[in-house]
């Protein structure tokens, strides 16, 4: 019987350090499903483990691509799932963990299956979204699918035009297409969400980005500023340097919004890992907790 140990949750949380020592309980190795941390190029702006918490437990899905390779929750969920084939060759348990929800869904529920659109909806997306920017694209999402809206990183092109071009070109909402599609799969799912009180993951966030900042962020994004276009680059912590760079507004509006919005992705985190009625929730102190749950949850399934 295998099983796949599920640990989500918004960024800063924890997650990492919780899934090594929850790796390392059970002798296995880490998928990660962190749409950010797969970028090879990408170091300080992602959060990566570290050189030492890498080899305390090996991981998968960390550094295995290159910004220049097109990577959606679909690549994700075929190639997690031909991991997965060979880890269970040695292994009963796995553990998976990241905070991109759409790749977390991915991999445990399935993919819906989308309806073909004319791709002349696509092409007139990409035109408005060059020619005017995000914020009008995001504003009518949020009128025509406010239940996605929700839940989408709203600073990642990539998903919103996605969730537009559905829209315009079939009448339907984007949500509702997604629901209904979850797949079986050959392995017992535990989830295992990871909270801390506001104030106190607030505060992790904002420390975090100030240590991100003291170690080169400024510099890593300026880095790869010619590149900005692609849609590794489209997000929290590299987005909004490139703007300052580009004269939009000063080095402490900045910080400002790196660490606003920050926080915010972490709050569209959080709507979206608690919609799954399947997650049970510990601050991540709680090992011990933790351990009895999955343990009793093996223990039932066997």
């Amino acid at each position: 019987m295998k099983f796949l140990i599920v640990i989500v949750g918004p960024t800063a949380v924890g997650k990492t350090s919780f899934s090594i020592e929850i790796a390392q309980f059970f002798n296995t190795e880490v998928v990660s499903a962190d749409s950010r941390q797969v970028f090879k190029e990408l170091e300080i702006g992602t959060a990566k483990p570290t050189m030492e918490e890498l080899e305390q437990a090996r991981h998968h899905f960390v550094n295995s691509h290159s910004i220049h390779e097109e990577l959606n929750a679909g690549d994700f969920e075929r190639e997690a799932l031909l991991l997965l084939d060979e880890l269970y060759e040695k292994y009963d348990v796995v553990v998976l963990t990241g905070g991109s929800g759409l790749y977390v869904k991915a991999l445990t529920d399935g993919m819906a299956e989308m309806p073909q659109v004319a791709a002349e909806v696509r092409e007139q997306l990409k035109k408005e979204f060059a020619e005017t920017g995000l914020e009008g694209l995001v504003e009518e999402l949020k009128g025509k699918d406010p239940e996605y809206f929700e839940e989408v990183d709203v600073n990642n092109p990539q998903r919103v035009i996605r969730a537009l071009e559905i829209i315009r070109g079939t009448g339907t909402k984007y949500s509702e297409l997604r629901k209904d599609n979850k797949k079986q799969r050959p392995f017992h799912i535990i989830k295992i969400g990871l909270e801390r009180p506001r104030e106190e993951l607030y505060e992790r966030i904002d420390l975090r980005m100030d240590q991100m900042i003291s170690e080169g962020l400024f510099e890593e994004a300026e880095s790869f500023h010619k590149f900005k276009h692609v849609n590794a680059l489209q997000t929290v912590g590299y987005k909004e340097i490139f703007d300052y760079l580009e004269g939009t507004y000063d080095y402490d509006e900045a910080v400002r919004l790196l660490k606003r919005n920050s926080r915010r992705y972490a709050k569209r985190q959080l709507t979206w890992f608690r919609k799954d009625d399947e997650t049970k929730w510990f601050h991540p102190k709680d090992k011990k907790a933790v351990l009895s749950y999955i343990k009793q949850q093996m223990a039932e399934e066997r």
